[in-house]
């Protein structure tokens, strides 16, 4: 597969590539860094809202562990962990990052002429790739890429099922069929059921690549061959 030069591309960035179980990843983040700036030195202009990942997932397990939580208590720590996420990488990115993380896509700062503004997110029932939908919406991309720790969207759950087969292309009926139509705080799914249903009102491409091999970013961004999964239309 192949992209063309998108004028604002949004990247929804899982929040266990930045900072897996294991700690935070600090040469992925140098790399990371590397790469878009190289691409930012050729035009573009990137849009990065991170989620909260492992340490969501550790501090909403930690919560219920303890006591009785509702919905909106789960997602309100969610949330405040893709802000730290968040944070860190406008840290990152400081002297080419807007200044201020961005916690509401429907506010988009109006002086925005840096070429990296970060994201992060926004109130409970939506998740970080509903927002970069949003963001993608009110910016007129084209397109999302959420990038992960998997190469594809598989026909089952690969390490369930080795004979798991990858999907390249699929549309939006097929893909929202598989994840369902339902947002719960913590879940683990290749792109959010909710966020689904507002690129595919959109009409918006979503790419699912995997973020942390940087050869591969690379060659989307260039314009090149790569692998991922790529979810539209019907054709």
């Amino acid at each position: 597969m192949k992209i063309e030069k998108q004028p604002v591309m949004v990247l929804s960035v899982g929040g266990s590539i930045l900072a897996p179980q294991s700690g935070i990843d600090t040469a992925f983040i140098k790399g990371f860094k590397k790469l878009l700036e190289r691409h930012i030195h050729r035009g573009w202009k990137f849009v990065i809202v991170v989620g909260g990942g492992a340490a969501a997932r550790q501090y909403q397990a930690a919560a219920k562990d303890i006591g009785s939580l509702t919905r909106d208590d789960l997602d309100w720590i969610g949330i405040h962990a893709t802000r730290l996420n968040a944070h860190l990488l406008r840290t990152v990115f400081r002297r080419l990052a807007h200044p201020v993380v961005v916690k509401d896509p429907t506010r988009i700062p109006k002086k925005w002429k840096e070429p990296v503004l970060v994201g992060a997110g926004w109130k409970p029932g939506w998740s970080t790739d509903y927002v970069a939908v949003r963001l993608a919406k009110r910016l007129g991309a084209r397109m999302v890429v959420n990038l992960s720790n998997v190469d594809y969207l598989y026909t089952e759950d690969p390490k369930k099922n080795p004979a798991a087969e990858p999907i390249c292309e699929i549309d939006w009926p097929k893909f929202r069929k598989m994840v369902g139509s339902k947002w719960d705080p913590g879940m683990n799914v290749p792109f959010d059921p909710v966020a689904s249903k507002l690129a595919h009102a959109s009409k918006l491409q979503v790419v699912l690549a995997n973020g942390t091999k940087l050869e591969n970013l690379d060659a989307l961004l260039s314009g090149r061959k790569f692998f991922g999964t790529m979810i539209g239309e019907s054709k």
